[in-house]
């Protein structure tokens, strides 16, 4: 018995291992060009150029013109890129709160694109679905959250280094970043392999099952919904990738769970890295779990309309 189950866990992961290194070494890809222009973006100071036709956008969202930059940086790369701007701006709670909550809606936009798309959702429904609700959620939370005047004091760190010095930088923080990427998509995808193997994760579906009721999305996308929320599109994506390649979900079930996860995803170490420079991380969790519940119904709505549409044609 304990011999079967070693061989059924090393035929499992001789499996998925091509099909993860190809994954793997196509988010490397995306992962290095979109990084490597962002730096030059931002060494050319083309950047604050961009998020200067915001500012009047920003403003009716009770925030600062300037706190643009940060919305534009996260939007191209990632959480991190975002804070260390934010650390460069004398914003209050609220402020930094708000923005916050935009950003996680629509951080690092052209890799977990990329990755949503490749599970089958369509990449400009994504970007026009998560772009408006970072700023309906940022008009929403202007309006409903309560004044106050304490500013966050961060420590910021000025730099200005020379091109080749950036470019060094750029490559040791890239390097960094491919190895923990690599690292965790493998074990992501041998985890997921072996706890399917075993029926783990039908036992977690149906575990999960009333939760994800609540929010729309299928019992079947359980696993795919913890990865999401604890790590991630970017580094969840060899696992989703293998889920819908392998016909295990359908289509529809990985668009209704794109649609919430594109809102709602990285809720571990996200949350807590924006709630370390000052915004308050109940409102953060809240305000993307409601719009994330609103947008997944209003797909399931739209899904049953146009399947009573092609049935009455039909």
């Amino acid at each position: 018995m304990e011999q079967s189950a070693i061989k059924r866990s090393i035929n499992s992961i001789k499996e998925i291992m091509p099909k993860t290194l190809k994954t793997c070494l196509w988010l490397i890809r995306i992962t290095v060009l979109i990084t490597l222009g962002v730096q030059l973006l931002e060494y050319f100071d083309i950047l604050p150029y961009l998020s200067m036709f915001l500012n009047p956008v920003f403003n009716m969202m009770g925030l600062p013109g300037e706190s643009a930059l940060a919305y534009v940086t996260g939007y191209f790369v990632n959480v991190y890129s975002a804070i260390a701007v934010i650390a460069t701006l004398n914003l209050d709670v609220r402020t930094i709160t708000i923005l916050s909550v935009m950003i996680l809606c629509a951080h690092n936009m052209i890799t977990e694109t990329a990755v949503q798309k490749k599970t089958g959702s369509s990449a400009v429904r994504m970007v026009i679905t998560r772009t408006l609700s970072s700023f309906a959620l940022g008009f929403i939370l202007n309006m409903i959250m309560p004044q106050v005047e304490t500013p966050v004091q961060i420590q910021a760190i000025e730099s200005n280094p020379q091109f080749w010095e950036m470019i060094g930088i750029w490559a040791i923080k890239t390097l960094k970043l491919i190895a923990l990427m690599s690292v965790l998509i493998f074990s992501l995808s041998i985890l997921q392999r072996l706890l399917s193997e075993f029926g783990v994760i039908r036992w977690l579906s149906k575990f999960m099952r009333p939760i994800l009721a609540i929010f729309g999305l299928p019992a079947k996308t359980s696993f795919l919904w913890i990865v999401a929320n604890t790590l991630g599109l970017a580094y969840g994506a060899a696992v989703m990738i293998d889920e819908t390649e392998s016909g295990k979900i359908t289509k529809d079930d990985v668009d209704l769970l794109n649609h919430h996860i594109g809102i709602s995803h990285s809720n571990l170490e996200d949350v807590l890295l924006l709630g370390s420079v000052g915004a308050v991380i109940w409102w953060m969790l809240l305000a993307r779990w409601a719009f994330s519940f609103l947008l997944v119904w209003e797909l399931r709505l739209e899904m049953a309309l146009k399947k009573k549409f092609f049935n009455f044609v039909g």
